[in-house]
């Protein structure tokens, strides 16, 4: 289903357990089978992802999260063999600052960008506004899997 690579970054169990519970949730409501599709996340640093982002957007700094498909939208749905769909690049540095500016609890910052490379790898975008409606609604719903009935905790590191 997914391999965590981490590239100049400490591994942390709370990262695995995240990932396990955001991806397998995502497949869930995709109706995709995990067994059959599998993604490739990298945790990474500010230099890391904008050395990445400055090679393939040709942008020059560092972002969030970026998102190598391997599919158009539309293309994954029912594989009868097993393939990859894709990597997501997470700079865990840029997640802790989001959450510390949005006042979330790094869990869900991280969250969130799994889920947000999650639904780019199956082709969707929010360059366009009815495009961003649907990718969004599509995040929030596994996001609102995830809240808990107590009001959210602030960012703690």
């Amino acid at each position: 289903m997914y391999e965590i690579i981490y590239q100049e970054i400490e591994e942390k169990k709370e990262y695995e357990e995240i990932t396990k519970k955001v991806l397998t949730q995502c497949f869930k409501e995709e109706g995709l089978k995990e067994e059959k599709l599998s993604v490739t996340i990298t945790l990474t640093t500010k230099q890391h992802i904008k050395k990445l982002n400055k090679e393939y957007r040709n942008i020059d700094k560092p972002t969030d999260v970026l998102s190598f498909p391997m599919f158009e939208k539309g293309e994954i749905k029912d594989f009868p063999y097993e393939d990859i769909l894709g990597d997501i690049v997470i700079c865990i540095e840029k997640v802790e600052e989001q959450a510390k500016e949005y006042g979330h609890s790094f869990e869900r910052e991280f969250s969130y960008m799994l889920v947000h490379g999650f639904y780019h790898l199956m082709g969707y975008d929010h360059i366009q506004e009815e495009d961003k409606k649907e990718m969004r609604t599509k995040e929030e719903k596994i996001l609102t899997q995830f809240k808990r009935k107590e009001k959210e905790k602030p960012y703690e590191k």
